[in-house]
């Protein structure tokens, strides 16, 4: 038995705060450098800033090579998740409401193109765009993620889907709905958590994604991914500026994270994310 005043080790919560803290460091080393000179970051190790500085970010938000490009990634991202949305939720109806020739070889190789690189489609999306003059645009770069968004939105689409009965929709016609009304109205309420999730993931792998997003563009509409590559100066790379491009980088994420966080834990309790 214990000594009375004598308190145990909670021995349980050790290995879960140890977890967590190793996957904190890289965002706390990330916020820490953000706020250091790059002559402090280059000449000694310390755990905050000696020299507390907003000039990193200052120079992002003043400078429009840096804050535009923050702006084009948000346009292309924005459009890709609006155009996926639509074209996935009739496709994902399509598929678990009926039975047709091919269908399941059809919704395979539409999650085939997910499983591919996107090192496998950029040449044909470059030549392709180059003959229609769409280099360089937000909708060039917003269409060619549909490549990989769309299949992944249908996938997550069609198992909410699924999980509605369909009485509801022959309920719903017998009361005179056209299927319009009846999936504005009632369906999509209905699934409106994976609709959020479908969001969510269209928007998290539009934005990271570099490749396409970089060959497509040249300056009008170039992501602050690609924008970030280029911090290398004469006298080498400008720490204190790509840290703060990294924190205003995760920003977006973690708003879109906390709006659809719900959506994302009963997807998880379905089994379909």
């Amino acid at each position: 038995m214990n000594a009375p005043g004598r308190h145990t080790v909670p021995w349980r919560y050790i290995v879960p705060v140890l977890y967590i803290a190793f996957l904190l460091l890289p965002l706390y080393w990330l916020l820490n450098t953000s706020f250091k000179t790059n002559q402090e970051i280059l000449s000694s190790f310390t755990l905050w800033p000696a020299d507390f500085t907003l000039d990193n970010y200052r120079h992002i938000l003043t400078d429009p090579s840096w804050y535009s490009g923050y702006i084009n990634s948000t346009l292309y991202v924005v459009m890709n998740t609006a155009i996926a949305l639509a074209v996935a939720l009739p496709a994902a109806y399509a598929f678990s409401r009926y039975r047709f020739l091919g269908d399941k070889h059809l919704f395979f190789w539409l999650l085939s193109n997910r499983m591919a690189p996107p090192a496998v489609f950029v040449l044909p999306f470059f030549q392709l765009y180059s003959a229609f003059g769409l280099i360089d645009t937000h909708i060039a770069v917003a269409l060619a993620h549909c490549l990989f968004n769309v299949p992944l939105a249908v996938w997550i689409l069609e198992g909410f889907m699924s999980g509605i009965p369909r009485e509801i929709d022959e309920t719903a016609y017998i009361d005179g709905y056209s299927f319009g009304r009846f999936f504005a109205l009632i369906f999509m309420p209905l699934i409106r958590s994976g609709i959020g999730i479908a969001a969510f993931f269209c928007f998290m792998f539009s934005w990271v994604e570099l490749l396409i997003a970089r060959t497509l563009t040249v300056t009008e509409a170039k992501p602050i991914a690609a924008i970030m590559t280029r911090t290398v100066s004469a006298s080498g790379l400008d720490w204190g500026v790509l840290t703060a491009a990294g924190v205003l980088t995760i920003i977006p994420g973690a708003l879109v994270i906390y709006f659809v966080r719900h959506h994302i834990a009963r997807g998880f309790a379905l089994g379909r994310v």
